[in-house]
């Protein structure tokens, strides 16, 4: 059985789903409701916060028993203050990567092994790897930085 916890912030319902990544790494997403996360799932929106995966599902979770029904449930002021400065930080990383290195796509893996081996002219560059093609490069003593690349979503 899949667990749904609800809250609701500033007069909007929320749900709260335990969700699990293709890799396996278990992590908690807010929706809107459950169609929202169905949308999102679809189109690839959602990202683990661990490695980036964005192959997700729900995740088996316990209730949260709470104090009241009318209580919210969700996250508190400081959690939610914390999670606004990594965003912050995520996006100045972010634009500090697009902005200073390459983007390879999924050529990653063969490029980075090429500027390894001295075959390409040596720079920063970022793009896609499967876990798989990370293991291999660490392996082989490519130097790269995995970073979970979550895709930003629009203000407008």
């Amino acid at each position: 059985m899949t667990g749904i916890n609800a809250a609701r912030t500033a007069g909007e319902a929320m749900i709260l789903f335990d969700l699990k990544c293709h890799t396996g790494h278990v992590f908690e997403a807010w929706f809107r409701d459950g169609a929202t996360f169905e949308m999102q799932k679809l189109t690839g929106e959602i990202a683990c916060p661990i490695c980036g995966e964005t192959k997700v599902s729900k995740a088996p979770m316990a209730p949260r028993i709470g104090k009241s029904r009318n209580e919210p449930q969700g996250i508190g002021g400081e959690e939610t203050k914390l999670a606004g400065e990594l965003a912050k930080e995520l996006e100045r990383l972010f634009r500090h990567i697009e902005e200073n290195a390459d983007y390879v796509g999924d050529q990653f893996p063969e490029e980075a092994r090429r500027i390894h081996q001295g075959e390409a002219e040596r720079r920063d560059i970022y793009g896609e790897a499967s876990e798989s093609e990370t293991r291999a490069l660490i392996e082989e003593g490519v130097e790269i930085h995995r970073i979970p690349w979550i895709r930003r979503r629009r203000l407008s």
